[in-house]
C-alpha cells in the first residue's frame, strides 16, 4: 500500500505542468506552441517573459523537493524511487497526453534533498558550461555526465544505477537538441 501511495503522489505532483499553466495565466498563450514546444523554464524563457521563467523554474524544482521531502519524512525507504517518480511525472505528465518537459529542472529539485552534493555538482558544471558555450540542453546534458560519475566513484550502487537512468533519459529526452547542437542550429540562453 504504502509503496502505491508513493508512486501516485509523486507522480502528480512531477506531472504539474507549471510552465504551461504559469504561461498561460500571462497571456502568453500555449507554450507548446512557442520555440521548441517544450512546458520547461528554457522554453518559457523564449517568449521573453524572465519572471514566468523563473517562477516555472523554482516550481518545477519545488515540486522534485517537496515529493522527496514527503517520501523521506513519511516512507523513507521509498525515497528513490519517488525521486524516479516525480521525474517521470514531469516528462510524462498524464494531462499533456503524456507529452511533457526534460525534467532538469525537477531532477535539480530532487537530487538536492537526495544529495546535495551532487546537487550541487550538478549545479556548478552546468552553471560552467552555460557560461562557457551558452547552450542550456548542452549545460545539462554534461552536468548529467559529470554527476554520473562523481557519483560511480563516491556513492552506492542503487545511487548509481539511478543516476545512470537519469542521465541516459536525459540524452534521450535531449536528442532533438543533440541534433541542432551537432548542426549548429542550437538556441542559445539570452542573457539580456
Amino acid at each position: 500500500m504504502d509503496i502505491t501511495l508513493v508512486i501516485l503522489y509523486s507522480y502528480l505532483m512531477g506531472s504539474i505542468p507549471f510552465g504551461l499553466i504559469y504561461a498561460k495565466i500571462a497571456g502568453l498563450g500555449d507554450i507548446r506552441n512557442i520555440g521548441s514546444g517544450n512546458i520547461g523554464a528554457t522554453n518559457v524563457l523564449r517568449t521573453g517573459n524572465k519572471q514566468v521563467a523563473a517562477y516555472t523554474l523554482l516550481s518545477d524544482i519545488a515540486k522534485g523537493s517537496i515529493a522527496v521531502l514527503i517520501t523521506n519524512k513519511f516512507f523513507s525507504e521509498y525515497s528513490l524511487l519517488s525521486f524516479l517518480i516525480v521525474y517521470l511525472g514531469h516528462i510524462f505528465p498524464v494531462w499533456l497526453k503524456f507529452k511533457g518537459g526534460k525534467g532538469v529542472a525537477t531532477f535539480i529539485g530532487g537530487i538536492l534533498i537526495t544529495n546535495y552534493i551532487l546537487g550541487l555538482v550538478f549545479l556548478i558544471t552546468w552553471g560552467l558550461i552555460a557560461k562557457i558555450f551558452k547552450i542550456s540542453s548542452l549545460s545539462a546534458i554534461i552536468a548529467f555526465i559529470v554527476t554520473l560519475v562523481i557519483t560511480f566513484v563516491f556513492y552506492d550502487f542503487n545511487l548509481t544505477l539511478l543516476m545512470f537512468f537519469f542521465t541516459v533519459f536525459s540524452i534521450y529526452t535531449h536528442r532533438d537538441n543533440i541534433k541542432r547542437i551537432i548542426s549548429g542550429d542550437e538556441s542559445k540562453i539570452k542573457t539580456k
